[in-house]
């Protein structure tokens, strides 16, 4: 039952979301910002004049509430027996009263979570086909077409999920340097402009790290599958830089036995062929060059110093080095792009043929410029996705990794395109939490799975890289909890 009533809203309030009656209104919270994404929680008191989402879990009955723009919907239910089903009828009251007053319909429903691959592999192996689907279908509103590629993508990704066991591992290396700050991104990373006298000591910080986490590896019998080096740019280093950093892997780790050994050369205006062979003369075999767009517009506003031109160099000399697995990521939503541009920019980088595309919709981090100077010109990302979804698939593309981040508009998700044979195992290994990320340097987080993926236990390195070099003792010391974990998780899988 539904009842709309009149209701005068003040101009410019924010909507405020008020929750009672629950011992954590997390899913609450981020269900009413699906559609109000930038509602806040607030007590009752002070909601005068204000847009106003409601949920209160009495003792007989359960209700919800929207108050916006001129209406106001209630819905209303008989408190549920079982106590684990509150939650549950609460926040499909509220997704229902929400719907009716906006008129929009998430793509994927009622998730709120970040991995909804998850969620339905959990589901098809609970109840099967029949089950997960009707589940994901009708009970929490998810679109047909989410769901079957959510369903593709888990049966995609089995098989790669079945090869790597308990004791598996992939290294993942930070490098938080970029040759400038793109006003899209959040990530912890210095310019080398700025603060390139940090590279060096930064380094020899990282040697003695990746060290200590061999040392650990070995200790606890582990075996790597996939080396990720990510940024920031790691190509922002210079040559000379560059290959210390290769050297120091290579010394401490066995990179030829790898399934996947990826280095981020996201940016053509610190990449070039000298750096590409010395990636190629490493034993790297899968790099990233990523465009976001191919519009030069586009790319002079959100802060990248290079053209479309220097993407298409930069691939070239790639390819003339003997890189035979490249990724390239485009953003949909980016400010100043149009449907009809990042449709042009897809064109151009299918042209180029790729192995790998990552296609995002644009994030809005507080981190980032666009939040941090309160520029609103971002592109509706909603008709750019649903194009490269087709557009990708047409030209033999596969989605084979998937995931959501909690602000992006139209609450969409990043989806990892490949050639067929080409997958990017990281990418899985880490979105579906299969095995330990042992990670190393700034701003990385060892992610330590254990229990036959019951167990999580995440270690945080210092944020940023004079923190990371200052306080390095420290950060020693709190890696050794990888013994700790490994000591009291050891699953059945044998070292060999």
């Amino acid at each position: 039952m539904s009842v709309a009533v009149s209701e005068t809203m003040m101009p410019g309030t924010a909507p405020v979301i008020v929750v009672k009656g629950l011992a954590s209104s997390y899913e609450i919270e981020h269900l009413a910002r699906l559609f109000l994404p930038g509602a806040q929680m607030r007590m009752a008191e002070g909601t005068r004049g204000a847009a106003v989402v409601y949920a209160r879990a009495g003792g007989r009955r359960l209700a919800a509430g929207v108050r916006l723009a001129g209406r106001c919907v209630a819905r209303t239910a008989p408190r549920p027996a079982q106590a684990e089903d509150v939650k549950w009828v609460l926040s499909r009251l509220l997704y229902d009263a929400l719907r009716e007053v906006t008129g929009i319909r998430p793509p994927w429903g009622m998730l709120t979570g970040v991995r909804p691959l998850n969620l339905v592999r959990k589901m098809l192996l609970q109840g099967g086909e029949a089950a997960a689907e009707a589940r994901l279908l009708d009970r929490c509103d998810v679109l047909p077409g989410k769901y079957r590629m959510a369903r593709q993508i888990v049966a995609r990704q089995q098989p790669v999920l079945q090869s790597s066991g308990g004791r598996s591992y992939s290294l993942y290396v930070s490098i938080p340097f970029c040759p400038s700050r793109c006003d899209y991104c959040s990530f912890v990373s210095r310019t080398t402009d700025r603060e390139g006298g940090l590279v060096a000591p930064y380094l020899d910080k990282l040697a003695e790290e990746l060290a200590l986490t061999a040392e650990m590896a070995d200790a606890n019998g582990l075996r790597l599958e996939s080396i990720y080096v990510g940024g920031g740019t790691p190509t922002a280093l210079d040559s000379r830089q560059l290959e210390r950093l290769l050297l120091a892997v290579a010394t401490h780790f066995d990179t030829a036995a790898v399934r996947e050994y990826t280095v981020e050369a996201g940016r053509p205006d610190c990449t070039g062929a000298e750096k590409l062979a010395l990636l190629k003369a490493y034993g790297v075999g899968r790099v990233s060059i990523n465009p976001q767009s191919m519009d030069d517009g586009v790319l002079a506003r959100i802060g990248r110093r290079h053209t479309a031109e220097d993407i298409r160099r930069c691939f070239a000399e790639a390819r003339a080095a003997g890189h035979g697995c490249i990724n390239m990521d485009v953003i949909a939503g980016l400010p100043g792009d149009s449907n009809a541009g990042f449709a042009q920019s897809m064109e151009a980088v299918l042209a180029l043929g790729p192995e790998n595309i990552t296609v995002h919709a644009l994030t809005l981090k507080r981190a980032s410029n666009l939040v941090v100077d309160g520029r609103n010109d971002a592109a509706a990302p909603g008709v750019m996705v649903a194009h490269a979804t087709e557009r990708l698939a047409k030209a033999g593309y596969q989605p084979y990794y998937l995931y959501r981040q909690k602000s992006s508009p139209d609450n969409l998700e990043n989806i990892g395109w490949a050639l067929p044979g080409h997958f990017g195992l990281y990418n899985i290994f880490i979105m579906e939490e299969a095995h330990s990320i042992l990670a190393v340097g700034a701003g990385a987080a060892t992610k330590l799975v254990g229990a036959g993926g019951s167990v999580i236990k995440r270690l945080f390195n210092h944020k940023f890289p004079a923190e990371y070099i200052r306080e390095f003792e420290q950060l020693q010391a709190r890696k050794r909890g990888v013994n700790a974990f490994y000591a009291r998780y050891l699953d059945s899988e044998t070292a060999g």
